[in-house]
């Protein structure tokens, strides 16, 4: 359908009115599309602040001018012609009715909103769903606000708008937080969600106890435990775990720990030596300056050059010597390019962890390239408003 430029088909796409086949092939076409991605981002970012303007009731001086002006028995137009009493009447009628019209549609447009817009059409896979409490037979569909449950041996498919589909485990527990152009918000409090998403950058987020899900076009399933700790792994594409100041990108075949208070932990590659995962789980979330010395003398002598996404992302994370022995880890596999300074990276430069970066992403992970310029478009884009932000401080 997309042989071309999509731009006449952005509004359509933001607002639910293509088909799943044509939102898949429109992602595709934006992600590749420079022009297209750039009008996409423009569009979005209208519709998000035209969303945030609030509608008000015209005063009743308005209705007694329009009457006042419209109700004279004769008037001339600068081109000499003359409205007789019945034309000025009738066009005074007209100009009332259509405005009567808007208002009873901006009214029941804000208190009603059609329910294909604002909720997603939910299928019962197998066993006993819910939404609200209410049993739900085959399908059903979830609002803003509401809660979709799956009991045992039960499982419930959710349609994301035109953008994607999230298949829910037993024992989950979800709502439906936002679904508009610019966002489609779930949060998940307890169990388990594979999301298949095929929308471009940041449309789709998961909310979780302790990190935010931010889709980048992709495959994942998220599990939420009692405590509110979660394990994200990803099947396809990338997937931003965020919390406050806390990201971690975690790309196909990665998986990412979080925990409450604390937010995401550093991804890492799901074939990485037990040793390596084991005592990365304690510079993430153990607090005790020595056990993170020991656990990353562990984790250097049972890491692979694939495993240098765990050590750039580290970074941050770590500071002092142990900084600049990660650092040195790094180098030890893939120097830093020409434009990176040993201390530019200890200092965390944005744009030298960068360039460092895409120094070493061909051997994170084999992924289409489409999605690893989504990766590269993201990364970015972030570090520019990073940059603005600083700026302005």
């Amino acid at each position: 359908m997309f042989s071309r430029h999509v731009t006449r088909n952005i509004s359509a796409y933001c607002h639910g009115e293509v088909s799943a086949e044509e939102a898949r092939e429109f992602t595709a076409h934006i992600m590749a599309c420079t022009k297209c991605r750039t009008r996409f981002e423009e569009i979005k970012r209208g519709i998000k602040f035209a969303e945030q303007l609030r509608g008000v009731f015209a005063p009743d001086s308005l209705w007694r001018n329009l009457e006042t002006n419209l109700g004279d028995s004769l008037v001339e137009t600068p081109t000499g012609f003359r409205f007789g009493y019945w034309q000025t009447r009738v066009a005074a009628a007209a100009v009332l009715l259509l405005v009567a019209m808007a208002g009873v549609w901006w009214m029941r447009s804000d208190k009603q909103p059609p329910p294909s817009i604002n909720s997603w059409e939910v299928a019962r896979l197998d066993g006993t769903i819910q939404i609200d409490s209410a049993g739900v037979k085959d399908k059903g569909r979830l609002g803003i606000g509401q809660w979709l449950e799956t009991g045992s041996n039960s499982r419930a498919e959710i349609s994301v708008s035109s953008i994607g589909k999230v298949e829910l485990e037993s024992n989950t527990r979800v709502r439906l937080v936002e679904t508009q152009p610019t966002e489609h918000r779930l949060e998940l409090v307890r169990g388990k969600l594979s999301a298949l998403i095929w929308a471009p950058p940041r449309l789709f987020f998961v909310d979780t106890p302790s990190a935010v899900a931010a889709d980048l076009g992709c495959a994942y399933t998220l599990e939420v435990d009692e405590h509110g700790a979660s394990l994200l792994r990803v099947t396809t594409g990338w997937v931003a775990l965020e919390l406050n100041d806390r990201e971690s990108m975690v790309p196909a075949g990665a998986a990412c720990q979080t925990r409450p208070g604390v937010g995401p932990g550093t991804p890492y590659f799901e074939d990485a030596a037990p040793e390596f995962r084991q005592s990365l789980t304690k510079v993430d979330f153990e607090s005790e300056f020595a056990a993170k010395t020991s656990a990353l003398d562990v984790m250097f002598s049972h890491m692979r050059p694939r495993d240098t996404i765990t050590l750039w992302h580290l970074l941050p994370r770590v500071d002092g010597v142990d900084r600049v022995r990660v650092f040195d880890k790094i180098a030890s596999y893939a120097p830093p390019p020409t434009g990176v300074t040993r201390e530019g990276i200890l200092n965390l430069d944005p744009h030298m962890l960068d360039l460092w970066r895409d120094e070493l992403e061909p051997s994170w992970a084999v992924t289409t390239p489409i999605m690893k310029k989504v990766a590269q478009t993201y990364w970015r884009l972030k570090r520019g408003v990073e940059r603005r932000v600083d700026k302005l401080k």
